[in-house]
């Protein structure tokens, strides 16, 4: 495996691709064709030499990601809207008089916000609540702390399990899978066609489920060792330990993705068993619809030339 540099994302019906500062989403439309859309996007670690640094990039590649996410999930809904001579709700009336244009521009933060906030509340505040229920029974604040965590994990997984039971969750994983053998077939020296994308892997080290789950490891080990009293403490030193614990887990996935040492392929196998259930078995045309968004930013002939030269 060598390095490509390319990541992405599935959305409805598609795949985001990034190269660089250049990023295409392809979407199978209703009609069957595919459409591309290519773009620029400026990270924050480029516009700000401080956020570049390591272990303080990582929150802010984060945030780009989920900037990204937005803009392309966006961009992908459009093709599957409902009927445009339907009657818009009394709520999307006051909210198109109330601002306009500028609806876009203010539901893409909110809708960031909430999203962070739920997150918090769902997978950092649920489980210390549940662990401090049992805490009477258990004397040891280690083992509590460890125990909160296994509660963190069980409770990611079983949010995986519920939604991956949805039929639109189901075909993103489906796409999320596309795009992972894409990158694997480029980043092992195969020619980009989809007898051998097919072939290639659907689990990548640089996945951001892979991340999730390393939060999760790394947050077991600091929340062991950072201790407060009181419940409202421990909520603070949680939330306000997530960018740290972001920044060293973001270094490792960054290294995983450079790297075959045999530690680092060890630490990475519970994020890869991780992708088992958020990555599934594209089709053809999903396949097809992964190809196209490559190519809009990718000269992956080039790639292949510079890195496998014994096999071109």
């Amino acid at each position: 495996m060598k390095y490509s540099g390319i990541g992405g994302q599935a959305v409805i019906e598609g795949i985001m691709m990034k190269n660089r500062q250049e990023y295409a989403t392809a979407v199978r439309r209703p009609d069957g064709g595919i459409e591309v859309k290519k773009d620029r996007y400026v990270s924050l670690t480029e516009k700000v030499k401080l956020f570049s640094l390591p272990f303080v990039r990582g929150v802010f590649s984060f945030a780009d990601s989920m900037i990204l996410g937005m803009r392309t999930l966006t961009f992908s809904a459009g093709f599957f809207e409902d009927d445009e001579d339907e009657e818009p709700s009394r709520l999307e009336k006051w909210l198109d008089d109330r601002f306009g244009e500028k609806l876009e521009k203010i539901l893409m933060p909110a809708v960031m916000v909430f999203s962070v906030a739920a997150a918090i509340a769902i997978f950092m505040v649920l489980p210390l609540a549940v662990s401090s229920m049992i805490r009477p029974l258990i004397p040891s604040d280690t083992i509590m702390a460890f125990l909160e965590g296994v509660i963190r994990l069980a409770v990611f997984i079983g949010y995986i399990k519920v939604i991956s039971n949805m039929e639109d969750i189901r075909r993103t994983f489906m796409y999320h899978g596309a795009e992972h053998k894409c990158i694997n077939c480029i980043e092992h020296g195969l020619e980009l066609n989809v007898d051998n994308v097919r072939a290639s892997s659907k689990q990548h080290k640089r996945c951001g489920t892979s991340f999730l789950i390393i939060v999760m490891m790394i947050s077991i080990l600091f929340f062991m060792v950072v201790q407060v009293d009181g419940f409202l403490m421990k909520v603070v030193s949680r939330i306000v330990l997530i960018p740290v614990i972001a920044g060293i887990s973001y270094e490792f996935l960054r290294l995983a993705g450079r790297s075959d040492a045999p530690i680092v392929n060890f630490l990475s196998k519970p994020g890869m068993w991780m992708q088992n259930m958020t990555t599934k078995e594209p089709d053809d045309g999903m396949i097809q619809v992964a190809i196209a968004a490559v190519e809009a930013v990718f000269d992956w002939r080039a790639y292949l030339k510079e890195n496998f030269p014994e096999k071109n």
